[in-house]
């Protein structure tokens, strides 16, 4: 198992790892380290970039993807790397920065609109100009949107710590806000990571997030879309 760096740390921009393995996949070349930073596609969130050094080489790391508990790092190129190699590991901070400012917005967002509503998030995405959230509300106001995106913005700038845990699985389902959700984890994932922000939200989340929301700056819900029965859409904008 792949030791997940930013599971503690979500500003851990460069670490030192060790080769466990390097393998070829249809053409393609992954390595696997025994610890990492980079963060793997999953949860609407996108994959990290960046770059892997051995000595004098440098590799650009392209994806990052999940398997079997492995966390396997695509570079450019084929690896001149071998199990047991030393290599520094460095993210590309600009875009995992941003992924955070996004993923932290959208839980704030998604709990305005619980709160006021009682609908929960049906499907997200995070992508690189956007982020999509599905909601399965029953009436759909576009007026009403605007008044949520002026909730989030003064809870953004307040500035609300935004903690993370790791918690043994009944620990955490003991959490009201969290029991929601027992259905949808496995069984087979024995501790929960999960992302309070104090005073507005608490979920089970293996995302990225910044430490206070005062560091997404603002956001703004740019389109709303009625997609069926108790299925609406909005798409919202962090601020730069």
């Amino acid at each position: 198992m792949t030791e997940l760096l930013y599971m503690t740390d979500c500003y851990k921009k460069e670490f030192d790892a060790k080769v466990v393995n390097v393998e070829e996949i249809d053409g393609r070349y992954f390595v696997e380290l025994d610890k990492t930073a980079f963060y793997p596609k999953g949860g609407g969130q996108p994959n990290d970039r960046g770059k892997l050094i051995s000595k004098d080489k440098e590799y650009a790391v392209i994806n990052v993807i999940k398997k079997d508990g492995r966390v396997l790092h695509e570079v450019e190129g084929v690896p001149h790397l071998k199990i047991g190699d030393q290599v520094r590991g460095e993210i590309d901070w600009d875009r995992r920065y941003y992924f955070m400012r996004c993923h932290t917005a959208a839980h704030i967002l998604s709990a305005v609109i619980h709160k006021e509503t009682g609908a929960f998030i049906t499907g997200n995405n995070i992508s690189e100009d956007k982020v999509r959230i599905d909601f399965n509300l029953e009436e759909f106001d576009r007026e009403k949107f605007k008044h949520y995106e002026d909730e989030v913005n003064r809870i953004i700038k307040e500035g609300h710590e935004v903690r993370l845990s790791l918690m043994p699985r009944e620990e955490a389902f003991k959490i009201p806000d969290l029991v929601k959700l027992k259905k949808m984890l496995p069984e087979s994932i024995k501790i929960i990571r999960v992302v309070t922000i104090d005073g507005v939200d608490v979920q089970a989340c293996a995302g990225t997030h910044v430490k206070n929301t005062s560091e997404i700056k603002g956001i703004e819900i740019v389109k709303v879309e009625n997609k069926g029965k108790n299925n609406r859409r909005a798409y919202f904008k962090v601020k730069q």
